[in-house]
C-alpha cells in the first residue's frame, strides 16, 4: 500500500519464467497438465519503458464495487465456444458474484477499528470446492457471501488463503447445495499477442453477468497495485470496471486464461486493463498445497544495475553484451552468502541475461530477469552464473520471500502498540504512512521506508506515533511520529523487543533515545502508576497490543531469550536520497481507499532493479 502522495515507478525488472507443476494441482483443478513446448529462448526486443510522470496517471485495482524455472501450462478444450452466443456458453456459470464485508485496522489508534463497510466483487469456480477470486476483493474480510448467476440465494464463503503480492484469494464453500451442477472453469496456457480475450464479471451498473471483448496487447511484468509488487501481467484492451475484479478472462476456447484484477488510468491512455495469468495463478496454488497457506513468492535479494554502456561492461571484464550488476545484496537473503558487490550475473538455471536485465520469453519476445526469479518458490536453489574479477564461476543461492524493513501489508491485520505512559509505539508500516499522510510522517522516515534494507529478520523501524496527554508526559505531547532507537542504552530491534526491555527494566527511569539525539526521560514507577489512569481515560482496553504478550525470542540469537541489559549496537545503513523522491508515480485505487504501487526495493534510476 502506498500512500496518495506517492507515485508509481514502472520498472524494468528482468526476465524469463517457469514454475513446476504438481500431481496433486493436476488432479483437484483441472485443465492443468505438463506442457513446455510454449516456452522458448529465441532472441527478442523488449519494449518496456519507465512511465513518465502524469498526474492523473494510476493504476486501479478494478475490481471492488463498494457500496457506500519450469512454465505450468494448461489444456484447452477441444470445441471452439461460439462467440456469438455467449449468453447460452456454460463456462458463464462458474462465474459467481461476490458480496464482503470490511473492517479494516485503524492505524493510527491501533488498538481499535475502523467503521465496516461493504463491497462486491467476482469469483470463478476452479474445482475441489473452491474459488479464485482477488485479494483486494477479500481484504480485512469479516463476512463473505458468494451468490451464483440465476440463484436468489447467496452462500457463506471462507478465506483459505490470501496472496496478497499476486492479488489472489482462495475461497472455499462447504454447502453442497451450491456446488449441485456446477461445472469449474479450466484454465489454458498463456495467450499470444492480439488473441482474443472475454472478460466475465460483475461490475457496476446492475446485478446480473456482464461481458466484455477485446484483445490481448501486451505481456510482460507488471506492477500489481495491491500487493506492491512486480509479476508477470497481461494488458488487454476489454473495459475492466469496478466489480470486474476476481472475475476470469478467457479465449475463444472457453478456457481461463488469467484473472481480471486492476487497470490503468491516464489522460493519454484508455482501455488499458490487467489480468493475472494462469501460470502465476498456478504459483499461488501449488503454494497452497505444498505449505497448507501461501508463503509468498521468492526474491534473489540484490539491487542489480544494467550493463548497456560498453565502457561499463569493459570495465567490469564482460566480454560480451550480458549480464547485469550486483548493486548491493541484502543482509536478510541467502544470496548475501555467496554474492558480493561488483559481480556481474550472466545466467539464471542455464539462460543467459542480457545486458538489460531481461531473457528469452515466447520465441520472439524477451522479459523481465525478475520473471524466472518469481517462478521459483520459497527453500529453491537457483544456479546462478557470475563473473567476479574477469573469472567466470557458478553459485547456488536459495530464493525466499522478501524481507521489507517496512511491509506493505500487516499479517494477521491488526498493527502490533505498545503504550508508555502514554506514549503510542508502533512499528512503521505503509499501511500508517498512508493513514498518516506524508507530511506528518517526514522526510527522513520516508527514505527510510523506501530505501533502506532490513539488517535481520525481524527488524522493524519503532515510532512513537502520538503522545496521549497526561501530567507524567508533560513537554512531550506534541511528538509524534519520531523514530525510537535506544531505551536505557539498548538498540531496538523490533517492536516486541521494546516492550521486553520495558518490562525487564529496574533502573529508576526510562530514557528514550529518537532520531536526532533526542531524549524522553520518565520515572519508571510513575509512569507505569499512571498507565491505567490513561488507559481509563482514552477509552484503550490494553496498553499493548495481543501479539506483544507472547514470550520474545531474540532472531539474533538463535531463538535465545532477550536480556534487557544486553546491548546491540549495529552499524546504521546508509540511505540513498533519490532527488526524484515524489517523482515519477501514478496513484493506485484499492478496494477502500488510495494507494501507491512505488516499491520500497525498487530504485528510482531506470537501469537499476531488484531481483
Amino acid at each position: 500500500m502506498r500512500s496518495p502522495g506517492m507515485v508509481a515507478r514502472i520498472k524494468h525488472m528482468p526476465r524469463v519464467m517457469i514454475p513446476r507443476d504438481s500431481e496433486a494441482i493436476r488432479q483437484k483443478f483441472p485443465g492443468i497438465s505438463r506442457d513446455e513446448s510454449h516456452l522458448s529462448n529465441a532472441d527478442g526486443q523488449c519494449s518496456r519503458k519507465k512511465a513518465g510522470r502524469s498526474r492523473s496517471t494510476s493504476f486501479r485495482s478494478s475490481g471492488m464495487q463498494r457500496k457506500g524455472n519450469k512454465e505450468v501450462l494448461f489444456d484447452s478444450k477441444d470445441q471452439q465456444v461460439d462467440t456469438g452466443n455467449l449468453q447460452d456458453a456454460a463456462f458463464l456459470n462458474a462465474v459467481v458474484k461476490v458480496y464482503c464485508t470490511h473492517t479494516a485496522p485503524d492505524y493510527s489508534l491501533p488498538w481499535q477499528k475502523q467503521r465496516q463497510y461493504q463491497s462486491t466483487g467476482s469469483a470463478f469456480m476452479i474445482g475441489d470446492g473452491k474459488l479464485l477470486t482477488n485479494a483486494h476483493c477479500v481484504e480485512h474480510d469479516t463476512q463473505v457471501k458468494v451468490k451464483k448467476r440465476g440463484d436468489d440465494k447467496k452462500y457463506v464463503a471462507k478465506v483459505l488463503a490470501k496472496g496478497v503480492e499476486c492479488d489472489i484469494a482462495l475461497l472455499s464453500i462447504e454447502s453442497e447445495e451450491f456446488w449441485k451442477g456446477a461445472e469449474p472453469l479450466k484454465f489454458g496456457r498463456l495467450p499470444r499477442l492480439q488473441d482474443a480475450v472475454t472478460v466475465v464479471g460483475y461490475p457496476l451498473g446492475g446485478d446480473t453477468i456482464s461481458v466484455t471483448k477485446g484483445v490481448v496487447s501486451r505481456m510482460e511484468v507488471t506492477s500489481y497495485a495491491h500487493g506492491s509488487s512486480e509479476l508477470l501481467g497481461i494488458q488487454i484492451d476489454a473495459a475492466i470496471n469496478p466489480g470486474n475484479s476476481g472475475g476470469p478472462a478467457f479465449n475463444d476456447q472457453g478456457d481461463c486464461i488469467g484473472v481480471a484484477f486492476q487497470v490503468y488510468r491516464s489522460d493519454e491512455a484508455e482501455n488499458i486493463g490487467y489480468v493475472i495469468p494462469t501460470t502465476v495463478v498456478s504459483h499461488f496454488l501449488e503454494d497452497y498445497e505444498r505449505n497448507g497457506k501461501y508463503t509468498g513468492f521468492p526474491s534473489l535479494g540484490v539491487l542489480l544495475q544494467k550493463l548497456e554502456n560498453p565502457a561499463l561492461r569493459a570495465f567490469l571484464n564482460v566480454p560480451s553484451n550480458e549480464g547485469v550488476l550486483v548493486r548491493n545484496v541484502e543482509p536478510t537473503s541467502d544470496a548475501s552468502n555467496v554474492l558480493k558487490k561488483g559481480d556481474v550475473i550472466v545466467s539464471f538455471d542455464g539462460v543467459r541475461v542480457g545486458c538489460e536485465g531481461t531473457v528469452p520469453f515466447q520465441t520472439t519476445e524477451r522479459i523481465a530477469f525478475h520473471f524466472l526469479i518469481s517462478q521459483k518458490f520459497a527453500g529453491d536453489v537457483a544456479e546462478l552464473g557470475v563473473i567476479r574479477g574477469g573469472q567466470f564461476m557458478k553459485v547456488q543461492a536459495i530464493t525466499n520471500p522478501h524481507v521489507h524493513l517496512v511491509p506493505y501489508h500487516i499479517e494477521g491485520g491488526q498493527p502490533s502498540y505498545l503504550i508508555v505512559a502514554g506514549m503510542v509505539f508502533t512499528p512503521l508500516s505503509e499501511p500508517l504512512i498512508e493513514e498518516e499522510c506524508e507530511d506528518t510522517i517526514g522526510l527522513k522516515l520516508l527514505t527510510k521506508a523506501r530505501y533502506s534494507l532490513a539488517r535481520f529478520k525481524g527488524e522493524q523501524i519503532v515510532i512513537l506515533s502520538q503522545v496521549l496527554a497526561n501530567e507524567v508526559n508533560i513537554g512531550y505531547e506534541d511528538l509524534s511520529n519520531e523514530q525510537v532507537l535506544k531505551l536505557n542504552g539498548t538498540w531496538i530491534r523490533n517492536i516486541h523487543h521494546l516492550a521486553r526491555l520495558v518490562d525487564s527494566c529496574k533502573d529508576k527511569y526510562l530514557i528514550f533515545e529518537f532520531e536526532d539525539n533526542f531524549l524522553v526521560v520518565l520515572e519508571r514507577e510513575a509512569a507505569l502508576a499512571a498507565s491505567g489512569c490513561i488507559l481509563k481515560y482514552y477509552g484503550i482496553p490494553s496498553e499493548r497490543s495481543s501479539d506483544l504478550s507472547e514470550p520474545y525470542v531474540d532472531s539474533i540469537g538463535h531463538g535465545a531469550p532477550v536480556s534487557a541489559t544486553r546491548c546491540f549496537t549495529t552499524r546504521r545503513c546508509g540511505h540513498r536520497l533519490a532527488a526524484t523522491l515524489a517523482a515519477s508515480n501514478a496513484s493506485v485505487h484499492g478496494a477502500r481507499s488510495t494507494v501507491a504501487i512505488s516499491s520500497a526495493w525498487m530504485d528510482v534510476v531506470t537501469t537499476t532493479s531488484y531481483g
